[in-house]
């Protein structure tokens, strides 16, 4: 017993050391601790139990589908339906039958268990699109549709190893394998439905953060037992739960409880994925050990593992391409993904965890199993170790480059913008109402702070391209530095014994809170590159009139730069050029907010940027980007 707690405490450690030195060095991490698990399988001081698939399916499968769905937007996964459509369902069942036509090409088995090869290695693996996906700084759309595909297409390939399993075992009509996928796919979309909204309504219902906390880390397992207790499919249910709850949870949860839940469920999904790759490596050595049973001679084995690696591998794409008129719809700007975009998509089919755990669910009288069990370890580390490195290589290759996060700092300017706005409206209905009238300074204090961040969203897209410090930056400098000497000061005082615990935890968590916002902001802009000119996304404008119309107007500047602030010695923050007149003033992170008070003076509705590398609009009437 405290020999099998020590081996799993190195196996904890391994996996926290190794996947924190990687996110440092910016390396794979699934990637390199997959290689080590294959290295370490052949280590014969090592315990090499058996992968069980009720560990993997039942205990690790549940929360990593939860944690990658709440991370999905539910208005984007609609939108994409076409998309989890082909490849969800279509892609897998297609490499089923065609991985299942190489079975029986060289393996002499039955057509069900040449089936059931083909849907345990039918599934690109949620964990490995997640983790390697979003390093790589894919397209936000490429990022939902792999992420999208990834949480359904288990869910397919589960109930096809299902109805392929039951061939195996005893006699099957197609008819019964019919209705049993049929109930599968509705049981897991009524029971998620159902814990969705039970859950969600346990949430809005729950003012402590503990509890709500403690509700979401169970709710993975609320929907997956019970769905798979009336023949549904668990995995399904888990992915709808955690899609809805997650478009509900605004309203539904607590700030508090949603920094909470956010937090713990990086952490779980942190430590359980990288475990998994690690896992996965792990069972090289057991199943090349299963293999002494086989009857099989090794060049039949090595043709068998590689013509299935290769139609794995090859199928995607024809079929991607072959249904690219209905996968790649216009998204909600009206444009479609590019050819090379569609190429990014058809290469990242990496296998992984689900994979690994569906093989060792087949039943033990199926023939030749321990090839199938090796066919499905070769085909999860060709594609994690092939398909994974090169990505990023083909991602370049083919121009398909992540979201620019300058122009990510635009959007929300805008969006905050508007929010403020709204805000502000209800701050002057606030005050009229003499029942709920706030005092003047209370009211200077809100307005205050309602500038000051939208006045700091924007100074993100000055931050980083010249030496010059923004305000934002000089208030968030000597902040932090206020809130070091705050923190020493209630550190002194808990040492001396001049105030109860609780009520010093309770202040330093508040310090703690606004030091994260700071510093988060603070490495965001330093991120930010100016290599290219910052503009509007297209589309952007909306139905604004007066984005069109100054579309097509370029007056010439009256200035090179805000002369209102040359005049009274003040220094513009960022210049803004009005495209009615010509007009340069700064903007509202500046003293003078010249570039305001010219559209208030004269109604002149669209500035434009006046900054190098900048050529975006906005609309002081319909306050939007263009």
């Amino acid at each position: 017993m405290e020999e099998s707690a020590g081996w799993l405490l190195i196996f904890v450690i391994t996996v926290i050391v190794v996947a924190s030195w990687c996110r440092s060095r910016g390396l794979p991490a699934p990637l390199v601790l997959t290689a080590l698990g294959l290295v370490a399988s052949f280590l014969p001081f090592l315990p090499h139990p058996p992968l069980s698939p009720d560990l993997i399916l039942t205990g690790l499968l549940p929360p990593l589908l939860y944690a990658a769905a709440i991370q999905v937007s539910l208005p984007d996964f609609k939108h994409e339906w076409r998309a989890v459509l082909v490849l969800s369902v279509g892609l897998v069942i297609v490499t089923t039958l065609a991985v299942g036509a190489v079975g029986l090409w060289l393996l002499p088995v039955p057509a069900a268990v040449a089936l059931a090869m083909g849907a345990v290695v039918g599934p690109p693996d949620a964990v490995a699109a997640t983790a390697v996906g979003r390093r790589v700084g894919l397209p936000r759309r490429l990022v939902t549709v792999l992420e999208s595909e990834s949480l359904v297409n288990d869910a397919t390939a589960i109930v096809l190893l299902h109805t392929t399993t039951a061939a195996i075992v005893g006699r099957v009509t197609a008819r019964d394998l019919g209705l049993a996928f049929v109930l599968s796919i509705v049981g897991g979309l009524v029971v998620g439905v159902v814990v969705a909204r039970l859950v969600g309504w346990m949430h809005a219902h729950t003012d402590e953060q503990v509890t709500s906390t403690a509700i979401s880390l169970i709710t993975p397992w609320i929907a997956f037992l019970p769905a798979e207790a009336v023949h549904g499919s668990g995995v399904l249910a888990v992915v709808v739960a955690g899609l809805l709850i997650a478009h509900e949870s605004p309203v539904q949860q607590s700030a508090t409880a949603r920094l909470a839940t956010r937090l713990n469920w990086s952490t779980v999904q942190f430590f359980l994925e990288n475990s998994v790759f690690l896992l996965s490596g792990l069972q090289l050595a057991v199943v090349l050990g299963s293999l002494r049973a086989s009857h099989l001679g090794r060049g039949t084995i090595t043709a068998l593992c590689v013509a299935v690696l290769l139609t794995v591998v090859l199928v995607r794409p024809v079929w991607i391409f072959a249904m690219a008129w209905l996968l790649n719809v216009p998204d909600r700007r009206g444009e479609r993904m590019t050819k090379g975009e569609l190429g990014v998509v058809s290469f990242a089919g990496m296998r992984g965890v689900v994979t690994l755990a569906a093989v060792f669910t087949l039943p033990p009288e199926t023939p030749h199993r321990e090839v199938v069990e090796l066919v499905a370890m070769v085909v999860v580390a060709g594609t994690l170790l092939i398909q994974g490195p090169t990505l990023p290589i083909v991602a370049r290759r083919l121009g398909a480059q992540g979201p620019d996060p300058r122009a990510d700092a635009l959007q929300g300017s805008a969006v905050l913008r508007r929010a403020v706005d709204a805000g502000l409206v209800e701050l002057d209905r606030i005050q009229s109402d003499p029942d709920t009238a706030i005092s003047e300074q209370a009211l200077e204090d809100l307005r205050g702070r309602a500038t000051r961040s939208v006045n700091s969203a924007w100074e993100q897209l000055r931050g980083g391209l010249d030496e010059k410090e923004m305000p934002g930056e000089a208030y968030r400098r000597t902040r932090l530095a206020i809130i070091d000497v705050e923190r020493k000061e209630i550190l002194r005082a808990r040492d001396a014994g001049e105030a109860d615990n609780e009520v010093l935890v309770r202040i330093l968590s508040t310090l703690d809170l606004e030091e994260s916002m700071l510093l988060r902001l603070e490495e965001r802009m330093e991120r930010w590159s100016a290599a290219a000119d910052l503009v509007a996304p297209e589309g952007s404008g909306g139905g604004c009139e007066h984005l069109r119309r100054a579309k097509r107007r370029h007056p010439r500047p009256l200035s090179e730069t805000c002369l209102e602030c040359e005049e009274s010695g003040d220094d513009p923050v960022h210049l803004r050029l009005c495209l009615s007149c010509g007009y340069v003033g700064c903007c509202d992170s500046s003293v003078g907010r010249h570039a305001t008070r010219h559209f208030e003076e004269t109604g002149h509705p669209v500035i434009r940027s006046f900054e190098d590398g900048e050529a975006w609009r906005w609309c002081y009437v319909d306050t939007c980007l263009g």
